[in-house]
């Protein structure tokens, strides 16, 4: 998945998408959106993930995340 494309925090991600981190972190552990470990406890979201939210208009589910 990562491929040198800009990375996002949770936090980062939220305000563009006009979210919650907490939504955001919640879609994490479902594992509907696609993350980034910096750390062990660390995650980024890329931006292509937030890029393509924002043009379909909702977030992909679990089983179109695993594809």
């Amino acid at each position: 998945m990562y491929d040198g494309e800009r990375l996002l925090t949770v936090f980062q991600a939220a305000e563009l998408l006009g979210l919650q981190p907490s939504t955001l972190r919640a879609w994490t552990f479902q594992k509907r959106i696609p993350i980034v470990r910096v750390g062990r406890r660390s995650i980024r979201i890329p931006l292509s993930v937030v890029r393509r939210i924002v043009d379909d208009g909702r977030v992909p589910s679990k089983e179109e995340t695993m594809r």
